[in-house]
């Protein structure tokens, strides 16, 4: 049997039963795949159940205003991610319906080579292979290839073997392509990779080698950055002191947060505790303070716990009004 066939009779004696599986809406999977950019499966099931639920069609999400988009997405980070939903979304609505061709896909906002290939093929059976970690190392094992994949030639090459696999059943694309992630995911694990049960064992060149734990290669990441930083949590009453981030803030842009040391005079502080938070390579301490503030400028703002779900709250004021006890 050729790789394709194995691969889809492995995944249809069973696999993960994920939410965006159980349709063929475009709108849907666009959602489920850029959600699942840099964010484990079952994490992403309650943040896409509830995203659907407030923005149920991409005319909801195109009329929306930024602001609910990214308060909806938040928690989810990347939130780029979000924005470019929104414009895309946009484009879509004016457009009067989801573009139907590779091309027309991989030209929206926000979207690459990927996740023009996944929807293309998930939602219209297009003959379009992905490309992401899981079927890379797919790649690299089967064919026992080494060479580093930052490397857009290696990139390319491995592309153009899934295709070769995908060409074998260009009538069952969108299964296919979400056959092999599954099994980047659930078998052809990073590490200790469970060979017994692949479907591809019997033809595996890292397996016969031995290989399979060095693949596939990648240059080392960039070393972490360690950084300190203090949150100011200051309470008037019930509510809780937010500022919000400048328009053109390399992070989070126009997102609320609690304000650092920096930001706004204190007194009466003390100290509530710390937590990590990490971006990229750079590794964040944040210890919070309670103290008494004196905001002064618009950016600052009071808010009640109770309106935290409407506006785009930063994941580090998340988890520091978590470790007060105020989330």
């Amino acid at each position: 049997m050729t790789v394709a066939r194995l691969l889809l009779s492995w995944y249809a004696r069973g696999h993960r039963d994920l939410p965006w599986r159980a349709t063929s809406d475009p709108y849907r999977i666009w959602i489920s795949e850029i959600m699942l950019q840099q964010t484990r499966a079952q994490a992403v099931i309650p943040y896409y159940e509830r995203f659907l639920q407030r923005f149920p069609t991409v005319q909801a999400m195109a009329a929306a205003r930024e602001e609910d988009v990214l308060a909806a997405w938040a928690g989810l980070g990347y939130y780029s991610r979000a924005r470019n939903l929104r414009r895309a979304a946009r484009e879509i609505a004016g457009a009067g319906g989801f573009p139907r061709d590779y091309a027309a896909i991989r030209a929206l906002p926000g979207i690459g080579d990927y996740t023009a290939a996944a929807i293309a093929s998930i939602a219209f059976g297009l003959p379009h292979a992905v490309l992401d970690g899981n079927v890379m190392r797919v790649v690299a094992r089967v064919t026992a290839d080494a060479s580093e994949i930052g490397s857009a030639r290696t990139r390319e090459r491995f592309r153009a073997i899934a295709q070769a696999w995908l060409d074998t059943v260009p009538q069952e694309a969108g299964t296919f392509n979400q056959a092999l992630m599954e099994l980047g995911a659930t078998v052809c694990l990073p590490r200790d990779p469970l060979c017994l049960v692949c479907p591809l064992a019997a033809g595996c060149e890292a397996r016969a080698a031995g290989s399979a734990n060095s693949l596939p290669v990648k240059l080392r990441r960039q070393e972490t950055v360690e950084i300190d930083e203090t949150l100011i949590l200051a309470r008037k009453g019930e509510t809780v002191l937010l500022r919000r981030r400048d328009a053109d803030a390399r992070h989070m842009a126009g997102f609320w947060d609690l304000p650092s040391q920096r930001d706004v005079p204190v007194r009466s502080a003390r100290r509530i505790g710390e937590f990590r938070h990490t971006i990229t390579h750079h590794r964040f301490t944040f210890t919070v303070l309670s103290a008494r503030a004196r905001p002064s400028g618009r950016q600052f703002q009071w808010f009640h716990p109770a309106q935290f779900s409407s506006i785009p709250l930063a994941t580090t004021a998340r988890k520091a009004l978590k470790l007060a006890g105020i989330l």
